[in-house]
Protein backbone atom coordinates (compact mmCIF):
# COMPACT_ATOMS: atom_id res chain seq x y z
CA UNK A 1 0.00 0.00 0.00
CA UNK A 2 1.43 3.52 -0.97
CA UNK A 3 2.22 6.32 1.54
CA UNK A 4 -0.88 7.85 2.89
CA UNK A 5 0.48 11.43 2.41
CA UNK A 6 0.87 10.16 -1.20
CA UNK A 7 -1.41 10.31 -4.18
CA UNK A 8 -1.27 7.57 -6.87
CA UNK A 9 -0.15 10.16 -9.47
CA UNK A 10 2.53 11.78 -7.35
CA UNK A 11 4.05 7.96 -7.61
CA UNK A 12 3.60 7.41 -11.24
CA UNK A 13 4.91 11.50 -11.56
CA UNK A 14 8.53 11.03 -10.02
CA UNK A 15 8.43 7.16 -11.45
CA UNK A 16 8.17 9.35 -15.18
CA UNK A 17 10.57 12.00 -13.90
CA UNK A 18 13.17 9.21 -12.78
CA UNK A 19 12.97 7.33 -16.44
CA UNK A 20 13.21 10.23 -18.35
CA UNK A 21 16.19 11.61 -16.76
CA UNK A 22 18.28 8.15 -16.03
CA UNK A 23 16.41 5.11 -18.69
CA UNK A 24 15.92 3.96 -15.18
CA UNK A 25 12.57 2.14 -13.77
CA UNK A 26 11.64 1.30 -10.50
CA UNK A 27 10.95 -2.33 -9.29
CA UNK A 28 8.18 -2.77 -6.73
CA UNK A 29 10.42 -2.69 -3.78
CA UNK A 30 11.94 0.53 -4.87
CA UNK A 31 8.14 1.87 -5.38
CA UNK A 32 7.96 1.77 -1.50
CA UNK A 33 10.16 3.32 -0.63
CA UNK A 34 9.75 6.31 -2.79
CA UNK A 35 8.83 8.44 -0.07
CA UNK A 36 11.48 7.51 2.99
CA UNK A 37 14.26 8.05 0.53
CA UNK A 38 12.82 11.73 -0.58
CA UNK A 39 12.34 12.75 2.92
CA UNK A 40 15.61 13.99 3.25
CA UNK A 41 15.05 16.05 0.20
CA UNK A 42 12.00 17.49 1.04
CA UNK A 43 13.74 18.39 4.52
CA UNK A 44 16.07 20.37 2.73
CA UNK A 45 13.77 22.21 0.37
CA UNK A 46 10.83 22.83 3.01
CA UNK A 47 8.49 20.49 1.48
CA UNK A 48 5.82 18.75 3.30
CA UNK A 49 4.71 15.66 1.34
CA UNK A 50 5.41 13.89 -2.02
CA UNK A 51 2.26 15.90 -3.81
CA UNK A 52 3.82 19.28 -2.76
CA UNK A 53 7.13 17.91 -4.45
CA UNK A 54 5.48 16.98 -7.21
CA UNK A 55 4.05 20.50 -7.46
CA UNK A 56 7.12 22.53 -6.93
CA UNK A 57 9.04 20.57 -9.73
CA UNK A 58 6.57 21.03 -12.01
CA UNK A 59 6.05 24.89 -10.97
CA UNK A 60 9.67 26.11 -9.20
CA UNK A 61 11.44 25.05 -12.82
CA UNK A 62 14.36 24.44 -9.95
CA UNK A 63 17.51 22.26 -11.54
CA UNK A 64 19.04 22.09 -7.68
CA UNK A 65 15.62 20.57 -6.61
CA UNK A 66 15.03 17.84 -9.62
CA UNK A 67 18.85 16.98 -9.57
CA UNK A 68 18.26 16.23 -5.68
CA UNK A 69 14.87 13.95 -6.09
CA UNK A 70 16.47 12.05 -9.03
CA UNK A 71 20.02 11.23 -7.16
CA UNK A 72 17.44 10.19 -3.71
CA UNK A 73 15.46 8.07 -5.89
CA UNK A 74 18.91 6.20 -7.51
CA UNK A 75 19.99 2.82 -6.14
CA UNK A 76 24.40 4.10 -5.76
CA UNK A 77 25.20 0.34 -4.05
CA UNK A 78 28.80 -0.33 -4.51
CA UNK A 79 31.86 -1.51 -2.68
CA UNK A 80 35.72 -2.19 -3.12
CA UNK A 81 36.52 -4.95 -5.17
CA UNK A 82 32.74 -6.07 -5.43
CA UNK A 83 32.68 -10.04 -6.12
CA UNK A 84 36.76 -10.05 -6.08
CA UNK A 85 37.09 -13.10 -8.29
CA UNK A 86 36.27 -10.53 -11.03
CA UNK A 87 38.92 -8.53 -10.31
CA UNK A 88 41.51 -11.21 -9.96
CA UNK A 89 40.46 -13.03 -13.15
CA UNK A 90 40.71 -9.49 -14.69
CA UNK A 91 44.13 -9.02 -13.46
CA UNK A 92 45.27 -12.78 -14.46
CA UNK A 93 43.72 -12.73 -17.65
CA UNK A 94 42.12 -9.58 -19.18
CA UNK A 95 44.63 -6.82 -18.67
CA UNK A 96 47.20 -9.92 -20.22
CA UNK A 97 45.10 -9.99 -23.35
CA UNK A 98 44.38 -5.72 -23.52
CA UNK A 99 48.24 -5.52 -22.92
CA UNK A 100 49.26 -7.62 -26.00
CA UNK A 101 46.50 -6.32 -28.69
CA UNK A 102 47.78 -2.82 -27.56
CA UNK A 103 51.40 -3.48 -27.39
CA UNK A 104 52.16 -0.78 -30.03
CA UNK A 105 50.09 2.37 -29.32
CA UNK A 106 50.56 1.39 -25.43
CA UNK A 107 47.57 3.06 -24.44
CA UNK A 108 44.73 1.24 -22.13
CA UNK A 109 41.56 3.04 -21.45
CA UNK A 110 39.21 1.74 -19.15
CA UNK A 111 35.16 2.87 -18.83
CA UNK A 112 33.43 2.41 -15.07
CA UNK A 113 29.33 3.06 -16.67
CA UNK A 114 27.02 3.83 -13.51
CA UNK A 115 30.31 4.28 -11.14
CA UNK A 116 28.37 5.30 -7.99
CA UNK A 117 31.05 6.95 -5.28
CA UNK A 118 33.86 5.51 -7.20
CA UNK A 119 35.04 2.46 -4.94
CA UNK A 120 34.72 0.21 -8.19
CA UNK A 121 37.12 2.91 -10.17
CA UNK A 122 39.48 3.03 -7.15
CA UNK A 123 39.63 -0.45 -7.26
CA UNK A 124 40.53 -0.88 -10.56
CA UNK A 125 43.20 2.43 -10.35
CA UNK A 126 45.16 0.25 -7.30
CA UNK A 127 45.19 -3.02 -8.79
CA UNK A 128 46.80 -0.95 -11.97
CA UNK A 129 48.69 0.75 -9.67
CA UNK A 130 50.24 -2.53 -7.93
CA UNK A 131 51.17 -3.65 -11.35
CA UNK A 132 53.59 -0.43 -11.50
CA UNK A 133 56.35 -2.32 -13.90
CA UNK A 134 54.39 -4.24 -16.09
CA UNK A 135 52.42 -0.57 -16.95
CA UNK A 136 55.34 1.61 -17.30
CA UNK A 137 55.30 3.91 -20.10
CA UNK A 138 51.92 3.29 -20.94
CA UNK A 139 49.12 5.72 -20.87
CA UNK A 140 46.41 4.32 -18.31
CA UNK A 141 43.24 6.33 -18.94
CA UNK A 142 40.36 5.43 -16.13
CA UNK A 143 36.93 7.30 -16.24
CA UNK A 144 34.34 6.88 -14.21
CA UNK A 145 30.73 8.43 -14.67
CA UNK A 146 27.37 8.47 -13.48
CA UNK A 147 23.87 10.45 -13.92
CA UNK A 148 24.19 10.84 -10.01
CA UNK A 149 25.84 14.49 -9.19
CA UNK A 150 26.21 13.72 -5.93
CA UNK A 151 27.51 10.45 -6.17
CA UNK A 152 30.12 11.71 -8.44
CA UNK A 153 30.73 14.58 -6.32
CA UNK A 154 31.90 12.25 -3.77
CA UNK A 155 33.76 9.94 -5.63
CA UNK A 156 36.09 13.07 -6.43
CA UNK A 157 36.40 13.53 -2.63
CA UNK A 158 37.49 9.87 -2.28
CA UNK A 159 36.37 9.79 1.57
CA UNK A 160 34.97 6.82 2.70
CA UNK A 161 33.53 6.14 5.97
CA UNK A 162 34.50 3.33 8.52
CA UNK A 163 31.93 0.79 7.17
CA UNK A 164 32.72 1.78 3.21
CA UNK A 165 36.49 1.30 3.63
CA UNK A 166 35.78 -1.92 5.15
CA UNK A 167 33.51 -3.29 2.54
CA UNK A 168 35.83 -5.61 0.40
CA UNK A 169 39.32 -3.31 1.01
CA UNK A 170 41.94 -5.22 2.80
CA UNK A 171 43.56 -4.06 5.31
CA UNK A 172 47.17 -3.50 3.57
CA UNK A 173 45.30 -1.66 0.33
CA UNK A 174 43.20 0.73 2.97
CA UNK A 175 46.73 1.44 4.80
CA UNK A 176 48.86 2.30 1.37
CA UNK A 177 46.30 4.27 -0.62
CA UNK A 178 43.67 5.89 1.95
CA UNK A 179 44.51 8.27 4.74
CA UNK A 180 43.12 8.60 7.92
CA UNK A 181 40.90 12.13 7.82
CA UNK A 182 38.01 14.05 9.65
CA UNK A 183 34.91 11.64 8.64
CA UNK A 184 36.84 8.77 7.34
CA UNK A 185 39.37 7.64 4.89
CA UNK A 186 40.96 9.61 2.22
CA UNK A 187 41.90 8.82 -0.96
CA UNK A 188 45.60 9.47 -1.48
CA UNK A 189 46.23 12.60 -4.13
CA UNK A 190 48.21 9.80 -6.13
CA UNK A 191 45.31 7.47 -6.31
CA UNK A 192 42.41 10.40 -7.28
CA UNK A 193 44.45 11.21 -9.78
CA UNK A 194 44.35 8.28 -12.09
CA UNK A 195 40.77 8.73 -12.30
CA UNK A 196 38.13 10.92 -14.20
CA UNK A 197 35.00 11.13 -12.83
CA UNK A 198 32.29 12.89 -14.45
CA UNK A 199 28.64 13.34 -14.80
CA UNK A 200 27.27 11.32 -17.78
CA UNK A 201 23.86 9.61 -18.54
CA UNK A 202 25.35 6.71 -20.69
CA UNK A 203 21.64 6.27 -22.92
CA UNK A 204 22.43 10.27 -24.05
CA UNK A 205 25.74 11.33 -23.46
CA UNK A 206 28.69 10.49 -24.80
CA UNK A 207 31.29 9.64 -22.33
CA UNK A 208 34.65 11.98 -22.02
CA UNK A 209 36.65 8.74 -23.68
CA UNK A 210 40.17 10.04 -25.36
CA UNK A 211 39.85 6.99 -27.10
CA UNK A 212 37.97 3.08 -27.32
CA UNK A 213 37.33 1.64 -24.50
CA UNK A 214 39.62 -1.61 -24.09
CA UNK A 215 37.68 -2.56 -20.67
CA UNK A 216 33.99 -1.59 -19.69
CA UNK A 217 32.54 -1.88 -16.06
CA UNK A 218 28.61 -1.68 -16.02
CA UNK A 219 27.31 -3.87 -13.47
CA UNK A 220 24.13 -4.06 -11.83
CA UNK A 221 23.06 -1.04 -13.77
CA UNK A 222 21.18 -1.89 -16.73
CA UNK A 223 18.81 -4.49 -14.29
CA UNK A 224 17.13 -1.18 -13.87
CA UNK A 225 16.09 -0.18 -17.49
CA UNK A 226 13.22 -1.85 -19.45
CA UNK A 227 13.62 -4.26 -21.75
CA UNK A 228 13.97 -1.61 -24.59
CA UNK A 229 16.11 0.76 -22.49
CA UNK A 230 18.35 -1.87 -22.26
CA UNK A 231 19.13 -2.76 -25.77
CA UNK A 232 19.46 1.21 -25.78
CA UNK A 233 22.29 0.56 -23.15
CA UNK A 234 24.31 -2.26 -24.98
CA UNK A 235 23.81 -0.16 -28.67
CA UNK A 236 26.04 2.89 -26.41
CA UNK A 237 28.36 0.76 -24.94
CA UNK A 238 29.27 -1.30 -28.18
CA UNK A 239 29.94 1.80 -30.33
CA UNK A 240 32.31 3.01 -27.75
CA UNK A 241 34.10 -0.05 -27.19
CA UNK A 242 37.55 -0.97 -28.59
CA UNK A 243 37.06 -3.91 -31.46
CA UNK A 244 38.55 -5.95 -28.78
CA UNK A 245 37.24 -5.49 -25.50
CA UNK A 246 36.02 -6.55 -22.83
CA UNK A 247 32.48 -6.04 -20.77
CA UNK A 248 32.20 -6.83 -17.45
CA UNK A 249 28.59 -6.88 -16.20
CA UNK A 250 26.79 -7.86 -12.34
CA UNK A 251 26.91 -11.54 -11.37
CA UNK A 252 23.13 -11.51 -11.50
CA UNK A 253 23.03 -9.94 -15.24
CA UNK A 254 23.64 -11.26 -19.28
CA UNK A 255 23.09 -10.57 -22.38
CA UNK A 256 22.10 -13.70 -23.30
CA UNK A 257 18.40 -12.41 -24.99
CA UNK A 258 19.21 -8.89 -24.39
CA UNK A 259 21.36 -7.69 -26.95
CA UNK A 260 23.23 -9.10 -30.10
CA UNK A 261 25.90 -6.34 -29.69
CA UNK A 262 27.62 -8.60 -27.25
CA UNK A 263 28.82 -12.34 -26.52
CA UNK A 264 30.29 -14.23 -23.96
CA UNK A 265 33.62 -14.06 -23.51
CA UNK A 266 35.48 -17.75 -24.47
CA UNK A 267 38.64 -16.28 -22.18
CA UNK A 268 36.71 -15.20 -19.10
CA UNK A 269 33.64 -16.68 -17.63
CA UNK A 270 31.09 -13.68 -16.75
CA UNK A 271 32.94 -11.57 -18.61
CA UNK A 272 31.92 -10.38 -22.22
CA UNK A 273 33.43 -8.99 -25.66
CA UNK A 274 31.49 -7.43 -28.40
CA UNK A 275 29.94 -10.07 -30.75
CA UNK A 276 32.52 -8.60 -34.06
CA UNK A 277 35.43 -8.86 -32.01
CA UNK A 278 38.76 -10.11 -34.51
CA UNK A 279 40.13 -13.33 -33.54
CA UNK A 280 43.29 -13.25 -31.18
CA UNK A 281 46.62 -13.60 -33.28
CA UNK A 282 48.03 -16.57 -31.29
CA UNK A 283 51.84 -15.07 -30.90
CA UNK A 284 50.46 -11.64 -29.88
CA UNK A 285 50.88 -12.47 -26.57
CA UNK A 286 54.25 -13.78 -26.89
CA UNK A 287 55.16 -10.93 -28.57
CA UNK A 288 55.36 -8.44 -25.60
CA UNK A 289 58.67 -8.11 -23.45
CA UNK A 290 58.52 -9.70 -19.74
Amino acid sequence: MMGASASESAYRVLMGVLESRTGQTLSPSRIWRIEMSLKPVMQRHGITDLDALVGALVTANSRQLLDDTVDAMLNNETYFYREHSVFDDIAATALEHLRAVNADRRRLTIWHCGVSTGQEAYSMAMLIAEQGARWAGWQIDIVGTDVSHQAIARARVGLYSQFEIQRGLPVHRMVRWFDQAEGGWLAKADLRRRIDFSVQNMLTDRPPLASAADLIFCRNLLLYFSPSMRQKAFARLRAVAAPQSFLVLGAGETVLGQTDQFVASPRLRGLYEPADQPARRPDTARSIAA
